[in-house]
C-alpha cells in the first residue's frame, strides 16, 4: 500500500466512525426527546412516510395517506416501520445509513481530484460531521436516500460508466423530479464541444457514451414509472409529479414567493381566481429551469462538472416557489467539491465568509418572524416573512453570483 492510501485510510476511518457515533447520538436523543419534551424531535414527514408504509404493507395505496406527496419506492422502503411497533425507527436507521453512504461517495470522487489529503479531510467533513445534515437525517427525512441515487450517479459519470451512471440519474428522478435538471450538464459533461460553435455544438453533443446516458437514464425512469402507474394508476402521476406543478404550500417555506403562496392558497376556492392561480404556480418554473437547466450547464458544465452541479441546484433551489430546510442538502452535497480550489478559502475568504454570515442571518430572520406566527400567534406576514423571504433570497443570489464570480477567477480546471 502506497503511503497516500495509509494516509487517506488513517483519516478516513476515523471520520466515519465519528460521524456515525454523532448520528447515533442524534438519533438516541431524539428518541428521548419524542418521549419526554413537548417539542418532538421527528420530522412530521417522517410520519406521513410510516402511515403511507403501512397502507402499503395491508395492501392498499401509499396515497391514502393524506399529504403522501412521493414515489410508492419510499413507502415499500419502509415497510418494516408498520410490521412491528419495535420497528419504528427503522426508516430514520436507514435515513442515517443513506447520509453515511453520501459521504463515503464524497470522499470517492473526491479520491479522484489532485488536492491534499488534509483539504479532502477538511471539504467531506462539510458534509458528514454538518450538524444540519446529521439532524435531517435522524428527524426521519428521506432526503438522505435521494442524494444516494445523485452521488452514485456523479461518481459512475466522472469514472464513464455512462450506462450504471444513467440508471441511478432516472432512480434519482424517479425519486423526485428535479435531479431531471443534471441531465444536460451529463450529456454536455460527456461530449467534446470544445471547438464547436452554433449548430455544430448541439451536433456535438451526440456521441455513443452521451446516446447510452441517456437512453439508460430514459429508460430507469420510465420503467420504473410504468410500474408504480401499473400498480396505483392515476393517483401516483397525480400525487408524485402533477401535484408539484402547482402545489400551494406555504408552511415552512422560505422562499421569496411564500406570501404570495399564502394568498393564493387562501383564495383558490374563489372561481376567478383559479385560473390565476394555476397560471401563477405554474409559470413560478420558468425562470428557475431556463436558468438552472440551460444557462448553467452550457456555460459552466466544461470547467467544472461538480461545481456546476452545485450551481445549478442552488438556483433550482432559490428560485422554487417551496423551499423548506430539507432542500438545503441538495446543494449542500456539491459544496465540498465547490470548495476545493476556492478562492474563498484563500485569498478572498472575507468575501466567503460574509456569503456564509449573510446566509445564516438572513436565514435566521426568517425563523424567528416563522416561529413568532407558528408558536406565539402573532401575525407576521408583513413585513416581518415578507421582507425575511426577500433578504433570504437576495442573499442565495448574492452567494450564487459569488460563486459563479470564484468559479471564473478559478485558473485550475480538472474537469471534476
Amino acid at each position: 500500500m502506497s503511503k497516500v492510501n495509509e494516509k487517506q485510510r488513517n483519516f478516513t476511518i476515523p471520520l466515519i466512525l465519528g460521524s456515525t457515533l454523532f448520528r447515533i447520538g442524534f438519533f438516541l436523543f431524539g428518541l428521548y426527546q419524542d418521549a419526554h419534551m413537548e417539542v418532538k424531535y421527528t420530522d412530521i414527514d417522517y410520519l406521513v412516510f410510516s402511515d403511507a408504509a403501512k397502507y402499503v404493507y395491508e395492501g392498499g395505496s401509499p396515497y391514502q395517506r393524506e399529504t403522501y406527496r412521493y414515489t410508492p419506492l419510499l413507502a415499500w422502503l419502509l415497510i418494516p416501520n408498520a410490521v412491528d411497533e419495535k420497528l419504528y425507527s427503522f426508516g430514520k436507521i436507514l435515513f442515517i445509513i443513506s447520509d453515511l453512504i453520501t459521504g463515503v461517495l464524497i470522499l470517492k470522487i473526491l479520491d479522484l481530484i489532485n488536492i491534499s489529503q488534509l483539504k479532502k479531510l477538511i471539504l467531506s467533513s462539510i458534509w458528514l460531521l454538518n450538524p444540519m445534515v446529521i439532524t435531517i437525517s435522524t428527524r426521519g427525512s428521506s432526503e438522505s436516500v435521494l442524494t444516494v441515487f445523485i452521488m452514485a450517479f456523479v461518481y459512475l459519470l466522472i469514472k464513464q460508466k455512462v450506462i450504471l451512471s444513467g440508471l441511478f440519474a432516472g432512480l434519482a428522478i424517479h425519486f423526485k423530479i428535479y435531479p431531471i435538471i443534471y441531465i444536460p450538464t451529463a450529456v454536455i459533461y460527456l461530449s467534446n464541444t470544445s471547438n464547436s460553435k452554433g449548430p455544430y455544438y448541439i451536433l456535438a453533443l451526440i456521441n455513443k457514451k452521451s446516446i447510452l446516458f441517456t437512453i439508460s437514464s430514459v429508460i430507469s425512469f420510465t420503467s420504473l414509472g410504468t410500474l408504480m402507474y401499473k400498480i396505483y394508476g392515476y393517483e401516483f402521476l397525480e400525487h408524485s409529479y402533477i401535484y408539484h406543478l402547482s402545489r400551494l404550500d406555504h408552511r415552512h417555506n422560505f422562499s421569496v414567493y411564500n406570501i404570495s403562496l399564502y394568498f393564493a392558497s387562501a383564495l383558490k376556492s374563489t372561481t376567478n381566481f383559479e385560473k390565476f392561480t394555476l397560471d401563477f404556480t405554474t409559470l413560478a418554473f420558468l425562470p428557475q429551469l431556463v436558468i438552472s437547466a440551460i444557462i448553467l450547464p452550457f456555460v459552466f458544465t466544461k470547467k467544472s462538472l461538480t461545481t456546476t452541479l452545485f450551481l445549478q441546484t442552488l438556483t433550482f433551489v432559490t428560485y422554487n416557489k417551496v423551499m423548506t430546510s430539507q432542500y438545503f442538502i441538495w446543494f449542500l452535497i456539491f459544496l465540498p467539491f465547490s470548495l476545493r480550489n476556492s478562492k474563498l478559502l484563500g485569498e478572498n475568504k472575507v468575501q466567503g465568509i460574509t456569503c456564509l454570515l449573510l446566509w445564516i442571518i438572513s436565514q435566521s430572520s426568517w425563523l424567528f418572524f416563522a416561529y413568532k406566527l407558528e408558536f406565539l400567534g402573532e401575525n407576521t406576514f408583513f413585513p416581518g416573512l415578507l421582507l425575511s423571504s426577500s433578504f433570504f433570497f437576495l442573499s442565495n443570489n448574492y452567494v450564487l453570483g459569488t460563486f459563479i464570480d470564484d468559479l471564473n477567477r478559478n485558473l485550475i480546471s480538472d474537469g471534476i
